[in-house]
């Protein structure tokens, strides 16, 4: 199972062609199980230009699968916790919310399939963060 990223929704949606948006196109092909969480759902639909592209957009996004934190205030602090530990590997984390749906993918058991290269210093330091890569479904 997969959790999306904005990062390769937007350039889905948009049709800009790279590796992570072809990915994504064969999660479609092959009909494996993908979501989004609430956070993803709030940045895609940030990005629309007019009230029609916000229509289509909400109206796909609502199709999908949700995924979210499952432990409340403890999330937040392992959320917290995963900063720390990167900050002490000399990795900076740029985003409070790249950190939230890195832990969104952990507690739900997910693959993070991402366009961001944040999430890859993340998981560099935090074995229980697994991205999703070409490699994955050769």
């Amino acid at each position: 199972m997969i959790l999306v990223d904005t990062s390769v929704l937007i350039d889905y949606l948009k049709g800009k062609e790279n590796e992570k948006s072809v990915l994504f196109q064969k999660i479609l092909d092959y009909k494996l199980v993908y979501g989004i969480s609430s956070i993803v759902f709030l940045e895609v639909l940030q990005g629309t230009k007019t009230e029609e592209e916000y229509r289509i957009v909400k109206e796909y996004l609502e199709s999908l699968r949700f995924y979210e934190l499952k432990n409340n205030r403890d999330s937040y602090e392992k959320a917290a916790r995963m900063s720390f530990l990167c900050s002490r590997a000399g990795v900076t984390v740029r985003s409070t919310i790249d950190l939230i749906i890195s832990r969104i993918a952990i507690e739900n058991e997910l693959m993070l399939l991402h366009n961001d290269s944040d999430f890859d210093a993340i998981a560099s330091v935090i074995p229980e963060l697994h991205v999703c890569t070409v490699l994955d479904f050769g």
